[in-house]
């Protein structure tokens, strides 16, 4: 069984699209009644501009029968809050932004439902409009997605966790937000960790915890969405010339 999991979209439904063909192309069988599994690592909204296409093929996808699981991340969480009772800050943001800042891109969600994100308009316009055009299908949808997934050896997980805390004593803040913290642990972990959140240039095995988030919707550049492939814990990244194998950090020798 191989495990194919893709990074943040970001609202990118054609990086979605090339994605998800090169999986086939690799020969992944994620069909109904399909041997493989693919495990999307949130962040499915903002900043690009079709959020709502991208919500939508992975609703049909698991609606076929799909072997897709996805996991929801902070950028999908901001989404649902803003919708609960249009709530724009989060105490994890730095910049003190709200969600419909350009940077944080919630505008771009809004718009790909048709909401008018005019600067003038009330947040009570906003919000009155997008609970109007946003499919009740589509909020519960975010709201039944898991915060993480085992795999034998693997979590998947959009942001990480705190170390030393059991995993079913996590905060959910942590999971969706966590940085410092946890890029600073370089001891062994309980498993190999997989998650999005942080932009790298390239997916990256930091030897306890892999990063796969090559930036799609962001700006500037990088701009894509990267595959991984997991074959038990050892990682390839599935491009379009095949797969490259993704291998920890070389261990430094002192003389």
């Amino acid at each position: 069984m191989t495990i194919y999991a893709i990074g943040d979209i970001h609202g990118q439904i054609g990086m979605l699209d090339a994605a998800l063909a090169r999986i086939e192309a690799d020969g992944g069988d994620t069909g109904p009644g399909g041997a493989d599994e693919v495990i999307f690592l949130g962040d499915l909204v903002d900043r690009g501009p079709a959020a709502r296409q991208v919500l939508e093929r992975l609703i049909a996808g698991r609606a076929e029968g799909r072997r897709w699981s996805v996991i929801r991340g902070n950028h999908d969480t901001m989404f649902l809050r803003f919708l609960r009772d249009g709530e724009l800050n989060d105490p994890a943001i730095k910049s003190g932004n709200g969600w419909t800042h350009y940077t944080l891109g919630g505008c771009a969600t809004l718009e790909s439902y048709g909401v008018d994100t005019a600067m003038e308009r009330p947040i009570e316009d906003l919000l009155r409009q997008a609970q109007a055009l946003v499919p009740a299908e589509h909020r519960a949808f975010l709201e039944s997605l898991p915060l993480y997934l085992r795999r034998p050896g693997l979590l998947f997980v959009h942001a990480g966790i705190r170390p030393g805390v059991a995993l079913e004593d996590q905060a959910e803040q942590d999971l969706i937000w966590i940085r410092d913290d946890f890029y600073a642990e370089e001891g062994p972990l309980p498993w190999l960790v997989v998650h999005g959140h942080t932009i790298v240039s390239s997916p990256t095995h930091f030897g306890n915890r892999i990063d796969i988030d090559t930036g799609a919707g962001a700006n500037p550049t990088p701009r894509y969405l990267s595959v991984a492939a997991f074959e038990g814990t050892d990682c390839f990244i599935v491009t379009d010339e095949g797969r490259q194998p993704l291998l920890p950090p070389t261990p430094s020798r002192t003389s």
